[in-house]
């Protein structure tokens, strides 16, 4: 399954813009630009969480802002903005991350200790 979406203006919600995400099993990717055109893309299984977030004027248009949180070096904020479906398509990513982290079999270990990074030697400890 995958889910093409363009980038809509706020007011009225009309895809105006020159941002296309495509999400697929394996990536998300953003495509930005008209004359210059940048395109991000981000390794499902890299997606730790997603937010979704609708502000008043996007709920009169039904949009909504889609933000997913990555282990990415370059971005590890990816947002997907003014786009329809938006409940869909968090589902989706959280299922799909989901997914592909068990395929690879890996895991997800960052801040571990919970904020407690001097904890030192913990053998040391009584």
């Amino acid at each position: 399954m995958s889910y093409i979406e363009k980038k809509r203006t706020l007011l009225f919600g009309l895809p105006w813009c020159f941002t296309t995400y495509t999400i697929t099993d394996e990536k998300l990717s953003i495509k930005s630009g008209f004359l210059s055109i940048t395109e991000d893309d981000a390794y499902m299984y890299k997606i730790q969480d997603v937010r979704l977030k609708k502000s008043l004027l996007e709920r009169i248009f039904g949009i909504s802002t889609v933000i997913c949180f990555t282990g990415d070096t370059t971005h590890p904020e990816l947002k997907l903005e003014h786009i329809k479906h938006g409940e869909e398509i968090k589902n989706y990513l959280m299922d799909a991350s989901e997914e592909a982290r068990r395929k690879r079999r890996t895991l997800h270990t960052m801040d571990i200790a919970g904020g407690l990074s001097d904890l030192g030697d913990v053998d040391d400890l009584d």
